[in-house]
């Protein structure tokens, strides 16, 4: 499941938001939102699009209940912020290091790859969580949320254990 550790530049996104928690997961509300509204964006820098999720201090997966609130995000990468469309933000990506995960299959079994990356690699890598926005990419092979054969990548930040 690990394709790579990177240290990733930083990007810039622009997108919308929404505060959310697991019992309220806003990311089927907010998609559909979103894509109709991409082709109103200038200078994308790609077709894919950005999953986006800010923690804020929460970052152990063993304190993570479905009720914690965090920051999510439908965005996509751009080259210039000189136009924003009504009711969508500006999310800077900081640059540093991150491990690069395959998640394959339906959303619903997402949480096995979280739970590989948590529970199994991280514990042994070397690595802990840095204080980032994790995300993740949804390109040419992201097939739809229930598609079988559907990839995303899952980039989580991470810092060497000091």
């Amino acid at each position: 499941m690990l394709k790579e550790i990177t240290h990733f530049p930083g990007k810039t996104l622009i997108g919308l938001r929404s505060d959310t928690s697991l019992s309220n997961y806003a990311a089927p509300k907010l998609w559909p939102q979103f894509m109709p509204r991409r082709k109103e964006i200038p200078n994308l820098v790609s077709e894919d699009n950005f999953s986006v999720q800010l923690y804020n201090g929460i970052y152990s997966f063993k304190s993570f209940t479905p009720f914690i609130e965090f920051e999510y995000w439908a965005a996509v990468e751009v080259s210039d912020v000189d136009h924003i469309p009504a009711g969508m933000e500006v999310l800077e990506i900081p640059e540093g290091l991150y491990a690069i995960f395959i998640h394959k299959g339906p959303v619903t079994e997402f949480v096995q790859t979280l739970r590989f990356i948590h529970e199994q690699w991280l514990p042994t890598s070397g690595f802990e969580i840095d204080h980032r926005p994790h995300f993740e990419v949804l390109g040419k092979k992201y097939l739809g949320t229930q598609h079988p054969d559907s990839e995303e990548e899952v980039w989580v930040p991470i810092r060497a254990i000091s």
